[in-house]
């Protein structure tokens, strides 16, 4: 719906876009049911017809648009995702829960190998917005420039817990090796198993306030797209 704030299309310009734009990098896409979503956005009155696009000898082309519904939607849609927090349950964080399952010294290997992609992946992403810095205004690069203090972020965590597992001060260090080296569980451990029944709970984030109506629509301005390749 956000392409269709644009300007009326049809699902295989809406496709190209996105590839152009490189958003497959920051959404889970899938292409192939593009057709589909359209329709039950159709069905539940976001988008209506628009027009019809023939171009040469190309097959005709339904342009679909945006209805008033579907700019409300797409407005109150976006504006919760930013506002919004929400567990999103990363599977390096799944990792971390389950590490005491790995040797300490294996797992110092590992996080010392994510380390290194984690350097790598940073400057790659720093470098794109080096590069593309100088031709696009930041609002377009913004989600890179995200992705890059993420990774950075992540990277800084990861060496200091690596720098306390090298230097021996990682609190219950001892015990994780304990366990891995003669097989016993440690004491410390099999107390908590006699604990609460129920683990604490992650401290709840109070609601976000509502977003203001905007005065208008909001859409970014594109630059003009060549020619769509034959269908």
């Amino acid at each position: 719906m956000v392409l269709l704030a644009e300007r009326p299309m049809h699902p295989y310009e809406m496709a190209r876009l996105l590839r152009q734009r490189g958003k497959e990098h920051s959404i889970k896409i899938n292409y192939g049911s593009l057709y589909t979503v359209v329709q039950n956005l159709e069905k539940h009155g976001f988008v209506t017809v628009a027009g019809v696009q023939r171009q040469g000898n190309r097959p005709e082309r339904t342009l679909y648009g945006l209805t008033d519904e579907g700019r409300t939607e797409m407005h109150d849609w976006l504006a919760d995702l930013v506002a919004v927090p929400v567990p999103e349950y990363p599977v390096f964080e799944a990792a971390l829960s389950l590490i005491a399952a790995l040797h300490p010294d294996e797992a110092a290997e590992l996080l010392a190998e994510r380390l290194s992609a984690l350097e790598v992946q940073a400057a790659a992403l720093r470098g794109v917005l080096a590069k593309l810095g100088a031709e696009l205004p930041r609002l377009f690069l913004i989600e890179t420039e995200y992705q890059a203090h993420m990774c950075e972020a992540q990277a800084g965590w990861v060496r200091g817990v690596l720098d306390e597992l090298t230097a021996g001060t990682l609190p219950g260090l001892a015990d994780w090796r304990g366990w891995h080296e003669t097989g016993h569980l440690p004491e410390s451990w099999s107390e908590l198993e006699t604990g609460p029944e129920q683990p604490p709970e992650r401290p709840v984030l109070p609601p976000a306030p509502p977003a203001p109506a905007p005065s208008a629509p909001l859409s970014a301005p594109h630059a003009p797209d060549p020619e769509d390749p034959p269908a």
